[in-house]
């Protein structure tokens, strides 16, 4: 009598996980219902590759084979924001002291981070209808277009009345593309990303010096007629 073989079903990703392209596994602690305003979420990571370094940051999922972009706050170069992290066992030499390095080795990398997810920035807005947003993992900025470890577990915001928003489709809407070309951010200035992956300055620190130039031709402005007006009160009557 043969031996009846049962293969097993596969293992379908439990709501707040995904598998990667190879393998790789990315966990998040909560993906429903966070708080538009901001919520801190813990993200887990397996099986990633450790000679390539990755971002873990919460984006503009813009489907299969592209590059997850913009980022909400931005892909952190500071490790200030809580936005996103930088993971990686070999940074290049700026990035020493900043990235922090994989557990394990070769392509059993593991991570376990902390970034904050909110709805929107100043150039993105999560929430928006047609937009999907995810907390994602993808090569960092020396591997520009290497999909390999492009990671995405969708996240949904809770609105006003308690039920979730931001499940669309994920074509991302005009709000999401008006800065498609940047990780989007505070609009503060900071480093923008281009198609590839590589880091290019956004040129807004234009701003203050427009504004104080304004300030400085008001003030001059200002001080000419209150120097005529004074120069004509002086001025001695004809008789």
């Amino acid at each position: 009598m043969s031996a009846l073989l049962l293969q097993a079903p596969p293992v379908a990703a439990a709501d707040g996980s995904a598998v990667g392209p190879e393998g790789q596994r990315l966990a998040v602690s909560r993906s429903s219902g966070l708080d538009p305003a901001g919520e801190t979420v813990t993200v887990t990571g397996s099986g990633y590759n450790t000679e390539k370094g990755v971002y873990v940051a919460f984006c503009v999922d813009n489907g299969a084979g592209k590059t997850p972009t913009p980022c909400v706050g931005g892909v952190d170069m500071s490790g200030e924001s809580g936005a996103s992290v930088w993971v990686s066992s070999d940074p290049p030499s700026y990035g020493e002291g900043l990235a922090k390095p994989y557990g394990g080795s070769g392509h059993g990398g593991t991570f376990e981070v902390r970034i904050k997810v909110r709805a929107k920035d100043a150039n993105t807005d999560c929430a928006a209808a047609g937009v999907t947003c995810a907390v994602i993992t993808r090569n960092d900025h020396t591997r520009g277009g290497d999909q390999s470890q492009t990671v995405r577990v969708p996240v949904t915001f809770a609105n006003a009345g308690g039920s979730s928003s931001g499940s669309g489709s994920a074509k991302p809407s005009a709000s999401a593309t008006a800065g498609a070309d940047a990780t989007g951010g505070s609009g503060d200035g900071g480093a923008t990303e281009t198609d590839d992956g590589s880091m290019a300055s956004t040129g807004s620190g234009l701003v203050l010096p427009l504004g104080l130039c304004a300030a400085g031709l008001v003030a001059v402005g200002t001080g000419a007629w209150l120097w005529a007006r004074r120069r004509r009160t002086a001025a001695p009557s004809s008789s």
